[in-house]
């Protein structure tokens, strides 16, 4: 993952080169480190929008450009909170793999209010603008929010998300850096089958081998830095400590990924 620290329109904007500056720095340091791809995201940006505004996308994109053309792997991106036009459009532009969307096939409160589920939407805009490489990272029933389907069991999700053309199915715990529920998992996995689900949040070192015995990659953000401070760049130590780890699962269980 790179964080991108606050983008123009927000108080603790500074300058565009610095911005991109230390996002190619984390770049290097996540290839160097052996990652298989990045994601781009805007998580500084507070409060969090559920559509952007137009320079927060214009920065965005030119930051991603500048990421994408300098990158070894493939390069994803979400713009958040939910403005899932402006990351298909920026990854169609600057020729990225993949988007990562919160909200897809579930109907969830979160603190901005109601989210309603429009898969239908995303898929025929998708279509629209001529970006059907580019693959969706779909969360199921996703952090920091309350499911308003009374029942929903994350299996029924799965099954709805995979029907309405996701990629992938991400599951993650309840906050950023909490490590999903190993049952959660277990149930996604049962439900995918052999479609791919990734883990958005909260794998460590620790429980990285216990995870993926039943995930194929995940997303990784909290585990490579000292902290969740905007102002916190990729640890090269933390990068290789996990990656080692990876590299040994993927000896003895061949496939496995981890995403960023």
């Amino acid at each position: 993952m790179i964080a991108l620290p606050a983008l123009p329109g927000c108080p603790e904007f500074t300058d565009m080169e610095s911005i991109i500056q230390r996002a190619l720095s984390d770049l290097e340091t996540l290839e160097h480190g052996g990652v298989d791809a990045v994601c781009v995201e805007n998580d500084y940006d507070r409060p969090h929008q559920l559509i952007v505004s137009p320079e927060v996308a214009a920065s965005f994109t030119r930051i991603a450009h500048e990421i994408s053309q300098h990158a070894k792997v493939p390069v994803g991106l979400q713009v958040l909170l939910n403005d899932w036009r402006a990351s298909l459009s920026i990854a169609k532009v600057i020729n990225a793999r993949f988007v990562r969307l919160d909200f897809f096939v579930d109907r969830v409160r979160i603190q901005a209010g109601v989210i309603e589920p429009e898969p239908e939407a995303v898929i025929a805009f998708r279509k629209q603008i001529g970006a059907e490489t580019i693959a969706l990272f779909t969360d199921v029933q996703v952090k920091y929010s309350e499911l308003l389907e009374p029942g929903k069991r994350l299996r029924s999700s799965v099954h709805q998300a995979i029907a309405q053309g996701s990629d992938a199915i991400v599951v993650s715990g309840k906050f950023t850096g909490d490590g999903p529920a190993l049952d959660d998992v277990r149930e996604a996995r049962e439900a995918a089958a052999e479609f791919p689900v990734l883990i958005g949040s909260g794998t460590t070192v620790q429980n990285v081998r216990e995870l993926f015995r039943h995930a194929d990659g995940a997303i990784v953000g909290t585990a490579f830095k000292r902290s969740t401070a905007s102002v916190e760049l990729v640890v090269p130590e933390r990068v290789k400590e996990f990656m080692d780890v990876v590299r040994t699962i993927r000896i003895t269980s061949p496939g496995h990924q981890a995403s960023d």
